[in-house]
């Protein structure tokens, strides 16, 4: 296993669908900064998150650091990618999930309709994504990625590859195979919980 299937499975915990299905089961709400404020000085830490468990706590700190729309876009500005941090989680969305509705894009990306149709329209001037009539629905948009979006949206994902590996530097093969192998068994059960979750809600807390 490389640190490149570690990303992606961290960028899975970290999406936005999956944060907010566990969201709903769990009552916790995590609210990145927007991407015009400054990150510098709003770092948290597993010990600021008051919960039982040292993992929730920990993972907690992760994904407002990771999915910050402060620290994406500036580490973005810093890294010369030619796309914003709204535009870049548009594309990252597309690659993933295929042709979407603006709707839907609305929903994963956690904003108003009218930033979507701002950054739909930022991509479709620079020839990365157009949009075309829903077949499965004759009054509905979906967005695509065209074939220069799919190839931004590599160059998305490099980025993610190139910021995992400054994170593991220090990190021997053995160690990011077993964390990977790990991760991974964490998001499926993760997610799998989630599903039950929302069917039955929450058990009682074994003290």
């Amino acid at each position: 296993m490389t640190s490149s299937l570690l990303i992606s499975r961290l960028y899975h915990l970290l999406s936005d669908r999956t944060i907010k299905k566990l969201s709903l089961t769990t009552g916790i709400t995590l609210n990145p900064m927007s991407a015009d404020e400054p990150f510098a000085g709003k770092r948290r830490v597993a010990a600021d998150f008051p919960y039982r468990s040292e993992l929730l706590a920990n993972l907690s700190a992760l994904i407002l650091l990771w999915d910050s729309p402060a620290l994406q876009g500036q580490i973005l500005a810093k890294s010369g990618a030619e796309v914003d941090q709204a535009s870049h989680a548009a594309l990252r969305h597309l690659a993933a999930w295929g042709p979407m509705r603006p709707t839907a894009m609305s929903d994963v990306l956690g904003t108003g309709a009218s930033h979507v149709s701002k950054i739909v329209g930022r991509l479709e001037d620079s020839g990365l994504v157009s949009r075309s009539t829903d077949p499965s629905d004759g009054r509905a948009t979906l967005i695509s990625l065209t074939e220069a979006g799919e190839e931004a949206a590599r160059g998305v994902y490099e980025l993610g590859d190139r910021m995992i590996n400054e994170v593991l530097e220090g990190w021997s093969p053995e160690d990011v195979a077993a964390y990977t192998s790990l991760t991974q068994r964490f998001v499926a059960d993760a997610i799998n919980a989630a599903d039950q979750m929302l069917e039955r809600g929450l058990r009682p807390l074994v003290p």
